[in-house]
């Protein structure tokens, strides 16, 4: 059985004080969109040297892909007890977005698609040149990343449907074409990582080649639009991007190759995202969960606290029940870094799908223990509720996951 340990509660408190100082005083400003989350995050960053980490990290896997291209043999690798764990790496990051959902959801995703997609993406894709031009930057949050994929009418048929093209030109360079939308940070971010087809004739739309650029912010012909107005997640801003004959040369192509013949990349970066899910949900439960306990104590009706009433107790005892198995399914992903395991896309999905669920559940019911000011902006859980709402849809809808995990099983 894991549990958090003592280095882990010290974090987990560090990062509470953090939480109290910086962001629960601008709820407001950022709730209502105007204060975008980026100068809270980069000082999340420096404060807790993640910037510094981060630029350590980057810099050994640089140095050891140069020593590769050089054909020198790589060094000895230490044994993770002897560099503190790779389950305590996994926690460390975990932590974080667990307390910062308990009150800005958003704020994750912002942070997330910056440095866990794009900087992923070009980290585990680009060549060493890009790499370095792009790389650290988006990981630092120096500056701001997007990852832009989902389309107008595309949905969960992302590939499929994707109508967003490159055309090859004679000198070399690339013609980019198309329209993109719901793209977490697009409004502000300063490198995207634009996925699209290429343009091939004779060859349908639904088989022709995927390819990756990196873009940036400025680019003539790239059109990033305003925030767009949304149910929840209002502290990360989301928007729309326009290419219209945007030439993007050959350095601009993730990877230095001409094309991508397969969506694996896509797909380990919807696995990331989808058990990111999980740590997302547990704030969102855990915050809900010591709201209503504190309401049920305080609200009396009919004379006594609320508490007492046996349907309000089962509404706690049910937000418990979804509190340890989130928190069960975090400490699974931490375990299985800890032996070196990753997360496979149907378990990824799995995970996803209940606690996306769980999360939902816990808040609605945050809102009916409290009723009419339950309703109210004023009280928190009526945020929360929404918030939580876009977890069974952003990677991937629950009928994606579902789909997904049944796949798995059937081929079993």
């Amino acid at each position: 059985m894991i549990e958090w340990s003592e280095q882990h509660l010290m974090i987990r408190d560090t990062v509470r004080r953090f939480v109290d100082a910086e962001i629960v005083p601008n709820l407001e400003e950022l709730e209502h969109g105007d204060m975008p989350p980026y100068e809270i995050l980069r000082k999340l960053y420096k404060s807790f040297g993640m910037d510094e980490i981060a630029t350590a990290r980057f810099e050994k896997q640089i140095a050891r892909e140069k020593r590769a291209a050089a054909g020198e043999a790589p060094p000895e690798k230490k044994r993770a007890r002897e560099t503190g764990g790779r389950g305590d790496a996994a926690a460390m990051a975990l932590i974080p977005i667990i307390e910062l959902c308990r009150y800005c959801p958003g704020m994750v995703t912002a942070l997330g698609v910056s440095t866990g997609l794009t900087g992923a993406a070009i980290m585990s894709k680009g060549t060493i040149e890009q790499k370095e031009r792009w790389g650290l930057d988006v990981l630092t949050l120096k500056k701001i990343g997007a990852w832009a994929i989902t389309e107008p009418g595309s949905g969960s048929d992302a590939f499929g449907s994707m109508k967003a093209t490159a055309r090859l030109q004679d000198d070399g360079s690339y013609l980019l074409n198309g329209n993109k939308t719901f793209i977490t940070n697009g409004p502000y971010a300063d490198t995207i990582v634009f996925i699209c087809k290429l343009d091939e004739e004779g060859v349908d739309p639904r088989d022709r080649k995927v390819m990756n650029f990196v873009l940036d912010s400025g680019m003539e012909g790239l059109e990033q639009s305003k925030p767009m107005r949304k149910m929840g997640l209002h502290s990360s801003p989301t928007g729309e991007l326009f290419l219209h004959d945007v030439v993007a040369g050959p350095e601009h192509l993730l990877g230095g190759k001409p094309v991508s013949r397969s969506k694996s990349g896509a797909k380990d970066t919807f696995s990331t995202e989808r058990y990111g899910v999980a740590a997302m949900a547990l704030g969102i439960i855990e915050r809900c969960q010591e709201l209503s306990l504190e309401y049920a104590k305080e609200r009396v009706q009919f004379g006594k606290p609320i508490g007492e009433f046996q349907l309000i107790q089962e509404k706690l005892a049910r937000m418990e029940v979804a509190r340890m198995n989130v928190q069960n399914l975090v400490f699974r992903i931490i375990e299985g870094a800890e032996k070196g395991r990753g997360v496979s896309l149907a378990e990824a999905s799995a995970m996803k799908l209940y606690s996306a669920r769980a999360a939902v559940e816990v808040a609605q019911e945050a809102v009916q223990i409290y009723g009419g000011n339950g309703y109210m902006a004023e009280y928190k859980v009526e945020q929360l509720a929404r918030d939580a709402r876009v977890l069974q849809i952003y990677a991937g809808t629950d009928e994606i996951q579902i789909s997904t995990i049944a796949r798995d099983l059937l081929s079993r």
